[in-house]
């Protein structure tokens, strides 16, 4: 053995050591320098806004089904490649509906002059069934709530049934936007079944959603293939323009409705993997759903969710973090008429389930970010002191705990007992544009873009490093 051998085996100690010091430098952890280092990488990068420019902009509408949709597909995963991300595509059978020709005009009312019908502006509703192709005439009736519908029942047969049920903007501009879509949203699900149950030939529901300006919101029901009776969403205008008119007396519309229910169609998951260090095994889901509604181009529902998601993975490359835990980017497929790309990955990952520490979703549009939601139990709040503090510098420190986030796509996976993460948003001009024709990009602040890649991508690392177990989420019986 020679001088310098003897120090061979010194040496590569050393060379271990310095190795293993890069590593730690690259995978600094929770460490508040690194989850500043995080948010102020995203506060300064276009790359979300990029990204849903090219989904808005180059393919336009995404409903499941459509080459809209399969187009989508294709871009997200090209991108996560170009990233180095592990992309895969989980196939997923979807619903595919397509919206035929859609027009309704007043022709009976009391003091009509003669010649004289009126326009109402209309746009069928998710699996409404069809009106025979010269459309249908019949009397209609007007419903303020369900309780009037049960009362009147008797009525119901051989008449069209409008529900007109106000969204409360009183409410949204208060916080309690969620709430508000769900109080109105109960009856484009509910309202056309429970019509059709009594017999109408159709049902026409009021626009869910706030912004006054004659624009109908389209959205999914609850209709089913035996019971497909036309339904459509009329604007709120229109709504109360026919509420005012059936107190007159008599009122009859004649519709036009030539939707089509295909057979299932063969669509996909985006995930894309950011693989772990140590705890490789271990996932964080960073999500938003890829498909929208056929009206416009979804780009606050949910481009932007996809978007983050995917400026997450960027954000964290830029930086050459690489986390414990694997960071999963899904671009969920029909979240809006069916959530099916949702349930066939919970059926996949079901056994695996303890192994999804945490899994987020922005789903509620693009308006600025004021903090974070989280589904985990009230002894685990303490924990995320760090990165609120984090996120306060661009004031969005609020930590709101709630015991289910019921989020569209990780609701099957926060019931088997995953936390589930959203930004608390800003919601309350969100139902102005939500399944309108005037969800565009230009709808989309770039600012507080940032600002969500910021919360999302600080979230995601914080979630996938963190020492502490948080525990499991306790989803309340219903």
């Amino acid at each position: 053995m020679n001088r310098s051998s003897r120090h061979l085996p010194v040496l590569t100690v050393l060379a271990a050591a310095l190795f293993s010091s890069a590593a730690m430098a690259a995978s600094p952890g929770n460490d508040p320098a690194a989850l500043a280092k995080i948010r102020d990488t995203a506060m300064q990068s276009d790359y979300a806004w990029e990204r849903i420019a090219d989904m808005t902009d180059l393919i336009g509408p995404r409903l499941s089904g459509s080459p809209g949709a399969a187009a989508a597909v294709t871009q997200v995963a090209e991108a996560m490649r170009k990233l180095g991300a592990k992309v895969s595509l989980q196939p997923v059978k979807v619903p595919h509906w397509v919206r035929g020709a859609e027009t309704g005009e007043l022709v009976e009312y009391s003091g009509r002059p003669q010649g004289i019908t009126q326009r109402v502006v209309l746009t069928a509703l998710g699996g409404s069934g069809a009106t025979p192709a010269a459309g249908l005439t019949a009397p209609v009736v007007v419903i303020k709530s369900f309780d009037e519908l049960k009362a009147r029942g008797a009525e119901v047969r051989g008449k069209i049934v409008l529900f007109d049920a106000a969204f409360d903007q009183h409410q949204a501009d208060r916080g309690l936007a969620g709430q508000a879509y769900g109080q109105a949203s109960a009856y484009r699900r509910d309202g056309p079944r429970l019509a059709a149950e009594l017999g109408a030939v159709a049902a026409l529901v009021r626009s869910v959603g706030g912004a006054a300006y004659r624009l109908p919101h389209t959205g999914s029901t609850g209709l089913q293939d035996n019971a497909r009776i036309p339904a459509a969403a009329v604007t709120a205008e229109d709504a109360m323009l026919m509420s005012r008119l059936a107190k007159r007396g008599p009122l009859a519309m004649k519709l036009v409705l030539t939707p089509q229910n295909l057979p299932d169609a063969d669509s996909y998951n985006v995930i894309a993997d950011l693989p772990g260090t140590d705890k490789a095994d271990e996932i964080v889901i960073v999500s938003g759903h890829l498909d929208s509604w056929d009206l416009a181009t979804g780009a606050h529902d949910d481009a932007t969710g996809v978007a983050s998601a995917m400026a997450v993975l960027e954000t964290l490359k830029k930086l050459d973090y690489r986390p414990r835990r694997t960071i999963r980017m899904i671009a969920w497929m029909n979240e809006e008429n069916g959530t099916r790309g949702a349930r066939g990955y919970l059926a996949a990952e079901q056994a695996n389930a303890e192994k999804h520490i945490g899994a987020i979703e922005s789903d509620n549009g693009a308006g600025r970010p004021f903090g974070l939601r989280a589904s985990v139990p009230a002894t685990s709040s303490k924990l995320f002191a760090p990165l609120q503090a984090a996120l306060q510098p661009i004031g969005a420190g609020i930590f709101r705990r709630e015991d289910a986030l019921s989020t569209g796509d990780l609701s099957g996976l926060e019931r088997a007992g995953v936390p589930s993460f959203a930004p608390l948003i800003d919601t309350s001009a969100y139902f102005d544009y939500h399944h309108t024709p005037a969800d565009t990009l230009d709808k989309v602040d770039p600012d507080h873009l940032r600002r969500h890649v910021a919360v999302m991508a600080a979230t995601s690392w914080f979630l996938a490093n963190i020492e502490q177990p948080i525990g499991r989420a306790n989803v309340p019986e219903r």
